[in-house]
């Protein structure tokens, strides 16, 4: 003898079943329709790069290049400082974002676990700085800059950052919240010093939330725009945003839109590459961070 549960009607669950298809089919379409709208516009660059000059501003639209032009990318070589580009934010990319990590994470562990005075309200004072937008301070940042010598060189891009991120050491301190006082404590009477915990057990536990700290950073410094044209005016010492800015303001009086196209490329790729190597790191970073609040 079959035994049902009190109270369900025939066909409960049944509907239950068709109502959750039906919604994860129409999330899945939505979800679906969202990509194709963020990805349409890479496959449009890649396919651009790729065409000659008539197939860029052909109609209807060419998506598929009838004879593939890989010489594009053999002239942006060799007739536009994207190599330098390259050399230039990967200098300021990762200088930046490894120093100031281990900064980021130096000020973390203190805000969040050593015993100072009025720790909050720096804290506070530190948040309080993210409410201030750059072009605020730009003008007169670039005035401190030219007197000592430093326009047209890569240290403004670099030296205000390397003393930490406040996103970061946010994160960061957020995420060593969940770690017991009592760790710290311990090491303490067994005569460990700040260093040693910080260096032996608290960087092992917050290496997560670091890495897609360290990626996130990477990626904004990479793709950073306004700083770099406002303080580089040699074309050897742009970074690679400027160039193919430059790139567009030059080329796009000749039509030459396939060779913008090909740096933008370049210029995309280590930001896909990287992410999509670490993509699981920054979810399951974010996701941790979020619940141990």
């Amino acid at each position: 003898m079959t035994t049902t549960t009190a109270g369900a009607k025939p066909g409960m669950h049944l509907g239950r079943t068709t109502r959750s298809r039906l919604t994860d089919t129409v999330v899945w379409i939505v979800l679906a329709a969202g990509a194709v709208f963020m990805i349409a516009p890479l496959v449009w660059m890649l396919s651009t790069s790729l065409k000659t000059k008539l197939e860029v501003f052909a109609l209807p639209p060419v998506w598929i290049p009838e004879v593939p032009q890989w010489d594009t990318y053999v002239r942006m070589w060799t007739d536009s400082f994207v190599l330098d580009g390259i050399r230039n934010s990967l200098i300021v990319s990762l200088s930046v974002t490894v120093i100031g990590t281990f900064t980021c994470s130096l000020a973390a562990f203190a805000l969040a676990k050593m015993r100072m005075p009025f720790k909050n309200a720096i804290f506070i004072g530190l948040l309080t700085g993210i409410m201030i937008p750059f072009p605020t301070i730009m003008i007169p940042q670039f005035v401190m800059f030219s007197k000592i010598g430093w326009v047209d060189t890569l240290w403004p891009l670099i030296v205000p950052a390397i003393f930490g991120n406040i996103v970061m050491i946010f994160f960061l301190r957020q995420y060593l919240s969940s770690v017991p006082d009592s760790l710290v404590e311990a090491a303490k009477i067994d005569g460990a010093s700040y260093w040693q915990i910080f260096w032996r057990m608290i960087m092992p536990i917050i290496r997560p939330a670091v890495a897609a700290q360290f990626i996130l950073w990477f990626m904004a410094v990479w793709n950073d725009y306004l700083a770099p044209i406002l303080y580089l005016n040699t074309p050897e010492k742009q970074t690679l945003q400027v160039v193919i800015a430059n790139m567009n303001v030059e080329y796009a009086t000749q039509r030459d839109y396939p060779l913008i196209m090909a740096a933008s490329v370049v210029a995309v790729l280590p930001i896909l590459v990287v992410f999509l190597v670490f993509q699981r790191q920054i979810i399951e970073s974010v996701a941790l961070t979020g619940t141990k609040g």
